[in-house]
Protein backbone atom coordinates (compact mmCIF):
# COMPACT_ATOMS: atom_id res chain seq x y z
CA UNK A 1 0.00 0.00 0.00
CA UNK A 2 1.25 3.50 -0.48
CA UNK A 3 0.37 6.19 0.83
CA UNK A 4 1.28 10.30 0.88
CA UNK A 5 3.53 11.09 3.45
CA UNK A 6 3.62 14.16 6.12
CA UNK A 7 6.52 16.54 4.01
CA UNK A 8 9.34 15.80 6.36
CA UNK A 9 9.31 11.96 6.08
CA UNK A 10 8.93 11.32 2.30
CA UNK A 11 7.09 8.61 0.38
CA UNK A 12 5.98 5.71 2.42
CA UNK A 13 5.83 2.48 1.33
CA UNK A 14 4.76 -0.87 2.67
CA UNK A 15 6.07 -4.24 1.78
CA UNK A 16 6.89 -7.69 3.17
CA UNK A 17 10.04 -8.30 3.24
CA UNK A 18 12.17 -11.03 1.25
CA UNK A 19 15.98 -12.87 2.24
CA UNK A 20 17.36 -10.30 -0.06
CA UNK A 21 16.79 -7.37 2.28
CA UNK A 22 18.84 -9.58 4.97
CA UNK A 23 22.01 -7.63 4.46
CA UNK A 24 20.38 -4.24 5.23
CA UNK A 25 17.65 -5.72 7.57
CA UNK A 26 20.24 -6.38 9.97
CA UNK A 27 22.16 -3.55 10.65
CA UNK A 28 19.15 -1.66 10.57
CA UNK A 29 17.71 -3.05 13.72
CA UNK A 30 21.15 -2.63 14.84
CA UNK A 31 21.46 0.44 14.76
CA UNK A 32 17.97 1.19 16.56
CA UNK A 33 18.53 -0.71 19.41
CA UNK A 34 22.43 -1.46 20.33
CA UNK A 35 25.39 0.36 20.22
CA UNK A 36 26.59 4.22 20.15
CA UNK A 37 24.12 5.13 16.43
CA UNK A 38 21.30 3.93 18.46
CA UNK A 39 21.57 6.41 21.26
CA UNK A 40 21.22 9.23 18.17
CA UNK A 41 17.75 8.02 18.25
CA UNK A 42 15.09 7.26 21.60
CA UNK A 43 14.55 3.81 21.13
CA UNK A 44 18.25 2.21 22.07
CA UNK A 45 18.70 -0.52 24.69
CA UNK A 46 22.30 0.23 24.85
CA UNK A 47 21.90 1.70 28.65
CA UNK A 48 21.12 -1.88 29.62
CA UNK A 49 22.33 -4.42 26.46
CA UNK A 50 25.32 -4.88 24.49
CA UNK A 51 26.13 -7.02 22.15
CA UNK A 52 23.76 -8.26 19.24
CA UNK A 53 20.02 -7.61 18.84
CA UNK A 54 19.43 -10.04 16.08
CA UNK A 55 21.46 -11.41 13.55
CA UNK A 56 20.80 -12.55 9.78
CA UNK A 57 19.76 -15.80 10.59
CA UNK A 58 16.89 -14.37 13.10
CA UNK A 59 15.86 -11.68 9.99
CA UNK A 60 15.46 -14.37 7.91
CA UNK A 61 13.60 -16.59 10.36
CA UNK A 62 10.99 -13.90 11.08
CA UNK A 63 10.66 -13.46 6.69
CA UNK A 64 10.57 -17.45 5.96
CA UNK A 65 8.36 -18.72 8.84
CA UNK A 66 4.56 -19.71 7.86
CA UNK A 67 2.20 -17.07 9.73
CA UNK A 68 5.14 -14.90 10.05
CA UNK A 69 6.37 -11.46 8.20
CA UNK A 70 8.44 -8.58 8.20
CA UNK A 71 7.36 -5.40 7.04
CA UNK A 72 9.36 -3.50 5.44
CA UNK A 73 9.14 0.65 5.60
CA UNK A 74 10.92 2.33 2.75
CA UNK A 75 11.34 5.83 2.11
CA UNK A 76 11.70 7.53 -1.27
CA UNK A 77 12.71 3.47 -2.04
CA UNK A 78 15.27 3.39 0.96
CA UNK A 79 14.60 0.81 3.43
CA UNK A 80 14.59 2.81 6.72
CA UNK A 81 12.01 0.32 8.96
CA UNK A 82 10.63 -2.71 10.01
CA UNK A 83 8.98 -4.81 12.19
CA UNK A 84 7.36 -8.64 12.79
CA UNK A 85 4.01 -9.42 12.35
CA UNK A 86 3.06 -13.32 13.94
CA UNK A 87 -0.12 -14.83 13.44
CA UNK A 88 -1.50 -16.44 16.41
CA UNK A 89 -4.84 -17.68 15.98
CA UNK A 90 -6.72 -14.78 16.57
CA UNK A 91 -3.95 -12.57 18.03
CA UNK A 92 -1.42 -11.13 16.01
CA UNK A 93 2.15 -10.38 18.11
CA UNK A 94 4.44 -7.68 17.01
CA UNK A 95 7.87 -7.23 17.58
CA UNK A 96 11.26 -6.58 15.67
CA UNK A 97 10.62 -2.78 15.54
CA UNK A 98 13.22 -0.58 14.29
CA UNK A 99 13.09 2.84 12.51
CA UNK A 100 16.21 4.49 11.96
CA UNK A 101 17.84 6.35 15.23
CA UNK A 102 18.06 9.73 12.75
CA UNK A 103 13.94 9.53 11.86
CA UNK A 104 12.74 8.87 15.19
CA UNK A 105 10.80 11.64 16.82
CA UNK A 106 9.32 12.58 13.42
CA UNK A 107 5.94 10.58 13.58
CA UNK A 108 7.30 7.69 11.05
CA UNK A 109 6.27 4.80 13.92
CA UNK A 110 3.00 6.07 14.41
CA UNK A 111 2.35 5.70 10.98
CA UNK A 112 4.21 2.44 11.25
CA UNK A 113 2.18 0.63 13.68
CA UNK A 114 -1.08 2.05 12.96
CA UNK A 115 -0.13 0.13 9.14
CA UNK A 116 0.92 -2.78 11.16
CA UNK A 117 -2.51 -2.63 13.22
CA UNK A 118 -4.26 -2.60 9.56
CA UNK A 119 -2.26 -5.36 7.70
CA UNK A 120 -3.21 -7.84 10.66
CA UNK A 121 -7.04 -7.14 10.82
CA UNK A 122 -7.42 -7.13 7.16
CA UNK A 123 -5.19 -9.98 6.59
CA UNK A 124 -5.39 -12.72 9.14
CA UNK A 125 -8.59 -11.25 10.87
CA UNK A 126 -6.74 -10.49 14.28
CA UNK A 127 -8.85 -9.06 16.93
CA UNK A 128 -5.60 -8.41 19.07
CA UNK A 129 -2.32 -7.64 18.90
CA UNK A 130 0.48 -8.74 21.46
CA UNK A 131 3.99 -7.35 21.97
CA UNK A 132 6.26 -7.72 24.70
CA UNK A 133 8.41 -4.80 25.90
CA UNK A 134 11.36 -4.78 28.34
CA UNK A 135 9.83 -3.93 31.51
CA UNK A 136 12.43 -1.03 32.64
CA UNK A 137 11.78 0.55 29.09
CA UNK A 138 9.23 2.86 30.71
CA UNK A 139 9.42 5.79 28.10
CA UNK A 140 8.93 3.16 24.94
CA UNK A 141 5.83 1.74 27.19
CA UNK A 142 4.54 4.79 27.08
CA UNK A 143 4.47 5.79 24.04
CA UNK A 144 3.04 2.32 23.47
CA UNK A 145 0.18 3.06 26.13
CA UNK A 146 -0.45 6.55 24.06
CA UNK A 147 -1.20 4.33 20.97
CA UNK A 148 -3.62 2.34 23.07
CA UNK A 149 -1.72 -0.91 24.20
CA UNK A 150 -1.80 -1.51 27.90
CA UNK A 151 0.51 -2.73 29.82
CA UNK A 152 -0.64 -6.56 31.44
CA UNK A 153 1.69 -7.19 34.31
CA UNK A 154 2.44 -10.11 32.50
CA UNK A 155 6.10 -10.95 32.83
CA UNK A 156 8.47 -13.40 31.10
CA UNK A 157 12.05 -13.99 32.13
CA UNK A 158 14.55 -12.18 29.99
CA UNK A 159 16.98 -14.85 28.26
CA UNK A 160 19.90 -14.68 30.31
CA UNK A 161 22.68 -16.99 29.01
CA UNK A 162 21.40 -16.53 25.66
CA UNK A 163 24.17 -14.07 23.75
CA UNK A 164 21.38 -14.03 20.70
CA UNK A 165 19.54 -11.05 22.37
CA UNK A 166 22.63 -9.52 23.81
CA UNK A 167 24.59 -9.34 26.34
CA UNK A 168 22.40 -7.75 29.76
CA UNK A 169 24.39 -4.79 32.06
CA UNK A 170 21.97 -5.29 34.65
CA UNK A 171 20.18 -8.38 36.48
CA UNK A 172 16.73 -7.08 36.49
CA UNK A 173 15.25 -7.45 32.47
CA UNK A 174 11.87 -8.90 32.15
CA UNK A 175 9.55 -8.58 28.98
CA UNK A 176 6.30 -7.27 29.99
CA UNK A 177 3.13 -8.04 27.40
CA UNK A 178 1.47 -5.38 26.22
CA UNK A 179 -1.69 -5.70 24.33
CA UNK A 180 -4.16 -3.90 22.46
CA UNK A 181 -8.23 -4.92 20.79
CA UNK A 182 -8.13 -4.65 17.31
CA UNK A 183 -12.04 -4.37 17.09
Amino acid sequence: MDTAAPQDTGRITYRDAVEEDVPVLVPLVESAYRGDSSRTGWTTEADFLSGQRTDAEGVRAVITTPGSRLMVVERDGEIVACCQLEQRGEVAYFGMFAVRPELQGAGLGRRIIAEAERRVREIWGAREMHMTVISVREELIAWYERRGYRRTGEMTPFPYGDERFGLPQRDDLQFELLVKPLV
